[in-house]
């Protein structure tokens, strides 16, 4: 089995960050994605709010400079899927697909992944109509007509990228009011090709070989009715990826990791950083900074054990 100082466990930018800051810090480093580096903000087309770039960049432009600047520093980067993290006293085993691996420190930074809205045809039409990646499939809609389910945030900005395809997008949400920050809402309401349907739910998603339309349901009204489309995008949260530490450590409600300041969790020397935590806020500087925070304390950490093994 390969010995390393820290085990990195995905690559958006917590990963990234914590791999900068520890290979920096002089600690042996290996960060394992099992995907594309770049975990969900590879999903975000337009990137506006990171410190220090005025420029608007895609997610996949941001994490493509981060990864190049842990290469920089030293880390290692490789892409097996991790099956299994075995706890042991002052180190941990890092069960991959391929190998095995001896680390010190762990951080876990599996990130989440789009909710689903559970509804018939969901799962069937999925990836026949049905997506939860506008940077992915929205090129496929060039003069059409889609649906873009949510309020927040993502939706919000998915959907105006979209307009650079669709003819036409309708922002369907279950709620009387957005729930995207004041800017955003206002490029939106702008926006000549976006019209909103609020309290509004998903009752069925409809289309035999791919989405033809769907069936709403008014909240205030109980109005059932059809509305055509030729695809549907689903931005109404996010599921944590815990699979990896929900049997070990503390969870909320909604299966996201409780940690503490210092993205310690009960277990010394693994640590949680990024969508996978429970947090306030889940945006790329909020990400980049568990991961600066999580990789400084992992150091320590990882001097701990060494001074202890010292003869």
């Amino acid at each position: 089995m390969k010995k390393i100082d820290l085990a990195i466990i995905g690559a958006g930018p917590a990963g990234l960050s914590a791999a900068i800051y520890a290979t920096r810090g002089g600690l042996n480093t290996i960060v394992f994605e099992s995907s594309l580096v770049g975990g969900q903000i590879l999903l975000t087309n337009e990137v506006e709010n990171y410190p220090g770039y005025e420029d608007i960049m895609t997610g996949e432009e941001l994490t493509s400079k981060m990864r190049l600047q842990a290469l920089k520093f030293g880390t290692i980067f490789i892409e097996e899927n991790v099956e299994e993290i075995i706890i042991n006293e002052d180190h941990k085993v890092i069960v991959t697909s391929e190998d095995k691996y001896i680390a010190t420190a762990v951080i876990v930074a599996t990130g989440a992944s789009p909710k689903k809205l559970d509804v018939p045809g969901e799962a069937r039409l999925t990836g026949r109509g049905v997506s939860y990646c506008a940077t992915c499939d929205g090129a496929f809609y060039k003069g059409k007509t889609i649906a873009v389910i949510g309020g927040g945030d993502s939706a919000i900005e998915e959907g105006m990228y979209l307009t650079k395809f669709a003819e036409k997008v309708y922002i369907i949400h279950r709620r009387d009011e957005l729930r995207a920050v004041h800017s955003i809402q206002q490029k939106a309401f702008n926006n000549n090709k976006l019209e909103f349907v609020l309290d509004t739910v998903v009752q069925e998603i409809n289309g035999e070989k791919k989405v033809s339309s769907l069936t709403l349901m008014n909240k205030k009204t109980n109005e059932v009715y059809n509305l055509e489309v030729d695809g549907v995008f689903v931005y109404v949260g996010i599921v944590p990826n815990n699979e990896l530490v929900k049997d070990k450590i503390y969870l909320d409600q909604q299966g996201f990791v409780i940690t503490g300041d210092e993205m310690q969790t009960k277990i010394d020397g693994l640590y949680v950083v990024g969508d996978l935590r429970k947090k306030t806020l889940r945006q790329v500087v909020t990400a980049t900074s568990d991961g600066a925070i999580a990789a400084f304390v992992a150091e320590r950490y990882v001097a701990a054990i060494s001074d202890r093994h010292r003869p």
